[in-house]
């Protein structure tokens, strides 16, 4: 069984529960993760006032949350608004490791979405509903459908749920109704479509039983405009060794190019042979150890930053992010160790965390829950290498008083993506966009120095470079020389190659293989300061803010490739 996936009761805590008060579960810790929830999902940035309001918080306490968040860049403040940071993805990407998800589903949902040319998901159970989990959809589709990682669904409104509601237990089913009856129209899913009349309970109780036995039955279910008007979905189970469903796999189409029973005849043989291997993967007993977390163990700031730091707050963050440091979770003391904190604080925080929902336990292991995905995932999976890149820039823009940029290479091309202008008489009138032959700009030539050699010097050849002013380089030796140098020096400073009058410096931005995904540069005009004092005054500011995008890209892209646009 894929260790994280089963629902089955947990065992009893290694140490009894009723040593801790219920002051004591229901401190910081779970304030603080009501304001992060809110603050995640507010689909406009909030002020500390907009929390107080929203939680019943004393302000004075909100305010000390939001700094405490704000200092580990969960949440980032943009003048007096706060915004949720690509690092609060760290707890979701904690489940997704120690839960086994993000090596098992990848393949798959890709393979499919490939051959069957439709958007593919992965979902599971959270609670008595069912959470996105994975996502691939068809390559060069102009408008690719489906849900967000993270996103939540009504069980009874997609196939998924249907599939995944065979292995309910009676507890489950009244948690559904309670949900049900607390929210008739479905209104607290964004991801939905709100019902427009609340149908009623007794129908909607016998049309899931009846939907869920027949899935159960046939091995797989069918959504015709269920979850949304114009959407079908064919879903079909992944099963542990006993046989029960630990996620199950989606497919979606528009009725436009498919209608139901269409669509399971497109996929469902396709679906199934996926199935077969995801369990293969995600059901084995390995415990090995992920890929290094980018959160380090807990640092104590209080020193630093006195009575606003909440010290509670964040050494239970910190214990929710070790256990993602191997699949199957951690043991108590294996989380003390990870997470850098005593055995009785890592124990407060495990059961609070278990109380809250947010953790399981199977055994002697916790592990992160599917619920740690609403702390924003669905809304930061989306982020581009330039969303993420953009607040970087501005702050770099505004402490050098110059002009930043961020692009990528396509072809012999560098193309800009994201860019903080910074207004001067001299300032070079570039925006997103912007296509420039790479083999004269810093940014390009940081980019082909990131390559193979052959690549690299195919790409030249295909520039045939010519002078744009007196100075650019055009010889394919000189210019193989001058990526060496670049590559060698981890900066690109090129002077009035591209533009007479135009002074360049530029950094790479790498993803975590270590591979130049995009280039940092500042531009401005080659005044009487020779190039080497630009270089030795602006070098340290670029490498800065380009290992601040370095940082962001590792947890938004923790198990795939950077999305560029």
């Amino acid at each position: 069984m894929a260790p994280g996936v089963s629902r089955a009761a947990p065992e009893a805590p290694t140490a009894p529960a009723s040593a801790d008060s219920p002051a004591e579960a229901a401190g910081p810790l779970e304030r603080g993760l009501a304001v992060l929830r809110i603050a995640a999902d507010a689909p406009h940035p909030v002020r500390p006032g907009d929390l107080a309001r929203a939680t019943g918080l004393a302000r004075s306490t909100v305010d000390r949350i939001t700094a405490t968040l704000t200092h580990l860049d969960h949440l980032r403040a943009v003048g007096r608004d706060l915004v949720p940071a690509p690092r609060l993805m760290e707890f979701g990407n904690a489940y997704l490791r120690a839960s086994g998800m993000s090596q098992a589903l990848r393949p798959s949902l890709e393979r499919l979405a490939r051959t069957l040319d439709e958007s593919v998901s992965a979902i599971v159970l959270d609670g008595c509903d069912a959470r996105i989990v994975g996502k691939a959809v068809p390559p060069g589709r102009m408008i690719p459908l489906g849900f967000r990682v993270g996103d939540l669904l009504p069980a009874e409104r997609c196939a998924a749920g249907a599939v995944l509601a065979a292995g309910w237990q009676p507890d489950t089913y009244d948690a559904w109704r309670a949900r049900r009856a607390a929210d008739p129209l479905d209104e607290t899913f964004p991801a939905v479509p709100a019902r427009r009349t609340t149908p009623p309970s007794e129908q909607v109780e016998a049309d899931f039983a009846a939907w869920t036995a027949a899935a159960d039955a046939d091995g797989w279910a069918l959504d015709d405009q269920l979850v949304a008007p114009g959407l079908v979905a064919v879903a079909v189970p992944v099963r542990d060794p006993d046989g029960r469903p630990v996620c199950a796999i989606s497919v979606l189409a528009h009725t436009s190019r498919h209608s139901g029973d269409a669509l399971r005849a497109h996929a469902l043989a396709t679906m199934e042979e996926e199935a077969r291997h995801i369990a293969d993967a995600l059901c084995g007993t390995s415990t090995e150890a992920t890929a290094p977390s980018a959160a380090p163990a807990y640092a104590d700031a209080k020193p630093e930053l006195g009575p606003s730091f909440l010290q509670a707050l964040a050494r239970g963050l910190a214990v929710l992010t070790a256990l993602g440091r191997r699949r199957g979770g951690l043991t108590l003391a294996e989380a003390a160790e990870a997470a850098g904190l005593s055995y009785p604080s890592t124990r407060r925080n495990l059961l609070t965390l278990r109380q809250l929902g947010y953790v399981e336990q199977l055994g002697r292991r916790f592990l992160p829950s599917p619920r740690v995905l609403e702390l924003g995932y669905a809304r930061l999976s989306t982020l581009t290498l330039a969303d993420i890149a953009q607040p970087h820039l501005t702050e770099l823009a505004g402490r050098a008083r110059e002009s930043a940029s961020l692009a990528v290479l396509d072809g012999t091309e560098v193309h800009y993506v994201a860019r903080a202008a910074v207004q001067q008489i001299t300032s070079a009138r570039i925006m997103p966009g912007t296509r420039l032959p790479a083999y004269a700009t810093s940014m390009g030539r940081v980019l082909l120095a990131d390559l193979p050699e052959a690549d690299r010097r195919e790409r030249i050849d295909a520039s045939h470079p010519r002078a744009l002013t007196p100075h650019t380089l055009t010889s394919p030796d000189a210019l193989g020389a001058a990526l060496d140098r670049v590559a060698r020096e981890g900066h690109a400073l090129v002077e009035q190659e591209l533009e007479a009058g135009l002074r360049s410096l530029a950094v790479p931005v790498r993803d975590r293989s270590g591979r130049a995904v995009g280039a940092v540069n500042i531009a401005l005009h080659a005044g009487p300061e020779p190039p080497e004092h630009t270089r030795d005054t602006l070098l340290p500011a670029l490498r800065a803010c380009a290992a601040r995008i370095e940082s962001d890209l590792a947890v938004a892209f923790a198990d795939g490739p950077v999305q560029t646009g």
